[in-house]
């Protein structure tokens, strides 16, 4: 199977757990429903075994399921055999990063906070390749370049004629962080200026006046699908990155950021704040 494939098919498997959860149903009760084994419906929730998107669409409905997330489910299980434009890549990504890939090639809007870099979908080129040089792990010019290309590529969604909505939060210290240098910098701060000016991308600046915030725990995206049920919470850490799709989990992210973007700076004020800092460069 491809990366793309068991990409989709970790999707797939952990949405058909969370429905038949919110139903609370055990697996014999669920292939009950639809005349199938508990086999049969446990394979469905894993990430190994062929899919027929009939029986997605049935234990969908048989757990409940809204017209759009049904929608939104039978499309992911009839395209699990798609491939991404990144698996035409040489060297194959790391699993967690094609679930990301994936993840954000079929979302609708993005909620981003960050505390220590732009966000990926808003970095310059040159911003991107001073945060890799930077990084603890010790990298050749020609990973780095490998990494940064497939940073630029991920943008493209930006320039899609439907393209997800991009909410950013940043907090002071990121526009503030000379990454690189003070001509890159200027150049970073210059993208983010035009990026406010885009009917796709809300962005804010939460100022260092407002002290201690709800997302003291750090840097954050939630990865928005069709429905709110298919939502997934990401964080990229030093150790890795963790991807929750637990309801109590969304809900403590979805109130942070609701925290957040109530803190934070509007519009105007943010792209005024970045331009002061830009001057000073």
């Amino acid at each position: 199977m491809s990366a793309r494939a068991t990409t989709r098919r970790r999707q797939l498997g952990a949405t058909m757990r969370k429905f038949r959860a919110r139903a609370g149903m055990t697996l014999e009760e669920a292939g009950r429903l639809i005349d199938v084994s508990k086999a049969t419906v446990s394979r469905y929730e894993t990430q190994t075994g062929p899919v027929k998107w009939p029986i997605v669409e049935a234990l969908c409905r048989g757990y409940g399921a809204t017209e759009a997330e049904l929608h939104a489910v039978v499309a992911l299980a009839k395209g699990v055999k798609q491939q991404g434009w990144w698996n035409s890549i040489i060297d194959p990504v790391p699993e967690s990063m094609n679930l990301l890939l994936t993840l954000e090639d079929e979302a609708v809007r993005e909620d981003h906070f960050n505390c220590l870099y732009v966000p990926g979908l808003l970095q310059t080129r040159g911003y991107t390749t001073a945060v890799q040089y930077a990084s603890e792990m010790r990298l050749s010019p020609e990973e780095i370049e490998r990494l940064v290309d497939i940073r630029m590529k991920r943008q493209e969604i930006l320039g899609r004629p439907k393209p997800p909505h991009l909410w950013a939060i940043l907090d002071e210290s990121v526009i503030r962080r000379v990454v690189g240098s003070p001509h890159v910098m200027r150049g970073q701060l210059e993208r983010l200026l035009e990026a406010n000016e885009s009917q796709h991308i809300t962005l804010q600046v939460l100022p260092f006046s407002k002290g201690a915030h709800s997302a003291a725990m750090g840097s954050f995206v939630i990865i928005g699908g069709a429905e709110p049920s298919l939502d997934v919470a990401y964080i990229d850490t030093h150790v890795g990155s963790l991807f929750m799709e637990q309801e109590p989990e969304l809900v403590r992210y979805r109130l942070a950021f609701d925290y957040l973007r109530a803190q934070a700076l509007d519009m105007a004020a943010s792209s005024a704040l970045i331009g002061s800092v830009h001057k000073e460069l």
